[in-house]
């Protein structure tokens, strides 16, 4: 049986970004939506504590 090569590809650049999870209530209906986006990690307290 032959040996399988896996190769990876994993760099330690994603360790730079964080997915960030906001609850913002919506205007018109007054339901909460999730906002999700992928922030660097030295943005992740101005992307929380701005109010898109």
């Amino acid at each position: 049986m032959a040996k399988k090569v896996v190769a990876t590809f994993q760099t330690a650049t994603g360790k730079d970004f964080t997915k960030v999870i906001r609850m913002v209530k919506a205007g018109k209906s007054g339901a909460y939506v999730f906002q999700e986006n992928i922030v660097p990690n030295d943005q992740v307290k101005d992307f929380l504590s701005s109010n898109k």
